[in-house]
């Protein structure tokens, strides 16, 4: 039987009416509401190889579909819990399992629509267009102040789901990487590897030089990987919901596969559950792993009996809300503390920050509070490196370097890509790169302007010329980096929580053991 392709079509949302253009007997439409649980993950799970189209309705529009009775602030809790669900549920499938599309375009220019649908699902299409839904009668006058107020209650949700309608995700293709014979032998003249977070694609990506001339890309799984923090023989990855914590322990290198290749080996020893907070860049100081909890506008730390410890927000920031009002990013730590911070807008209100976002971002002092750079567009990554300061102008593509006392700003490089994620060893920066697509959080950024085929990899800058020194390239479903940290081994393993060596290898403390030995 040929795999379903499950129409989601929250109310009166066009299911039907796509079904009946697409006229295909492997759709099935599935019609839910706002008080119904999203039934994804468990047609997912029966149908692992469905392909799926969520039909999105702005909420001003569907808040007239429900009963007159219902207040602005009661539909938009119920729309915002159910959506932001879905969404969820959507993004953990596989890359080009789903798609979102929205229901004014389906209806309004379904000529432009349906046969992008269709090329995305893999079906014909005849040319029929679904049959004119009844036509959309302006609310009167007298609710119109309530549609404004859902309008404000459900604006972060509904972005979210219209940067993902914005662009038809690829379909499935195999991972694949390509680089520059330079890059391996550039990491092997420093004694370096790279730990690579690819979150759209779930993938921890640690590079490592086979030889002179091949690099090895070896994959870990994780669910929407962000932030990376290297410390000594530790590593943290920060992800969707949880913070995993890895420790080397060097005596696994001799039971790993070939005999001698290994000279670090990293194995899991905590996970903390944060709850979905969008972490973003973590790092260890004083003794601590810090954490940038995006959707709070907020430093954090951790403990064993809360989701995480608020520690420091902007002082524009008037309360902890789960509302991403500055998109709060990246972090410098400076004599083992975080000192600065990036974000992309200097707003006090849910989502505010894409209003400006191509112009709107900023560098804070974390001790004083005060704003160090503005102006900015869409920064990322800002780090202190042999007595520079250099940041990631990620909605140009570069990487730059500032005089924190004048502000004065200077480009380094402009890369083919959004840069985001920034490492340094030798005289090198590696720089993360991602394609982007042209949506509503990455539309109308000056990076797009200037480049119009983006490229997803890592690049190496020589600081000293500015130019590039090896690059590597992803295809496939790995389109977007986050960040990209140097580990100094040449040739480390990161061992999941099933593998074998974990099941069978135990760690004490040395003391212990000499204690134990003393008392036999």
């Amino acid at each position: 039987m040929p795999d379903p392709i499950f129409i989601v079509a929250p109310q009166r949302s066009g299911g039907a009416l796509l079904a009946e253009a697409l006229q295909s007997d492997r759709v099935r439409v599935i019609d839910v509401s706002p008080q119904d649980a999203t039934p994804v993950a468990a047609l997912h799970s029966e149908f692992p190889n469905a392909t799926f189209v969520y039909i999105y309705r702005e909420p001003r529009r569907a808040v007239l579909d429900v009963d007159a009775g219902m207040n602005a602030e009661d539909f938009a809790r119920e729309w915002n819990a159910s959506t932001s669900a879905l969404l969820d549920d959507l993004e953990r499938l596989p890359a080009g399992a789903w798609m979102v599309v929205a229901y004014h375009e389906l209806v309004e220019h379904p000529a432009a629509a349906i046969p992008r649908i269709a090329s995305f699902l893999g079906l014909p299409w005849d040319g029929r267009t679904p049959r004119a839904p009844l036509p959309f009668e302006p609310p009167p006058a007298e609710t119109r102040a309530q549609l404004d107020d859902v309008d404000k209650l459900t604006r972060t949700v509904a972005d979210r789901a219209r940067d993902l309608f914005a662009a038809v995700p690829p379909r499935a293709v195999a991972f694949r990487s390509s680089a520059t014979q330079s890059f391996p032998n550039l990491l092997r003249q420093l004694g370096i590897s790279l730990c690579v977070s690819t979150y759209q694609s779930g993938r921890l990506i640690l590079l490592r030089a086979e030889n002179a001339s091949t690099l090895n890309t070896h994959f870990r799984m994780f669910r929407s990987p962000m932030g990376i923090a290297v410390g000594s023989g530790r590593i943290a990855v920060g992800t969707e919901r949880e913070v995993w914590d890895y420790r080397n322990v060097p005596a696994l290198k001799a039971r790993l596969d070939p005999p001698g290749k290994h000279d670090a080996c990293f194995v899991p020893r905590k996970v903390h559950v944060t709850g979905d907070i969008r972490i973003h860049e973590i790092g260890f100081a004083a003794g601590e792993l810090w954490m940038v909890n995006t959707r709070f506008s907020a430093l954090c730390t951790l403990d064993a009996d809360s989701s995480f410890v608020p520690r420091w927000r902007p002082p524009f920031i008037t309360r902890l809300a789960a509302e991403d009002r500055c998109h709060l990013n990246g972090m410098a730590i400076v004599g083992d503390r975080v000192r600065y911070v990036t974000a992309l807008g200097a707003t006090d209100t849910a989502g505010g920050w894409r209003e400006n976002k191509a112009r709107g971002g900023l560098l804070l002092d974390v001790d004083s509070g005060e704003t160090v750079l503005h102006g900015l567009s869409m920064p990322h990554s800002p780090r202190l490196y042999n007595g520079r300061f250099y940041f990631l102008e990620s909605g140009k593509g570069t990487i730059a370097t500032a005089d924190l006392v004048s502000g004065h700003v200077e480009t380094i490089a402009e890369l083919p890509g959004f840069t985001r994620g920034l490492a340094f060893a030798g005289p090198f920066a590696f720089v993360g790169l991602s394609q982007v697509r042209e949506s509503n959080i990455f539309g109308g950024i000056p990076l797009t302007e200037r480049v119009a085929e983006r490229e997803c990899g890592v690049y190496a800058i020589d600081l000293r010329t500015g130019r590039t020194a090896a690059f590597l390239r992803f295809d496939g479903d790995v389109r977007e980096i986050f960040d990209v940290q140097v580990l100094h081994a040449s040739y480390p393993e990161l061992l999941e929580l099933s593998a074998p060596e974990v099941a069978t290898s135990y760690s004490v403390p040395d003391e212990m053991l000499a204690q134990f030995a003393a008392e036999s």
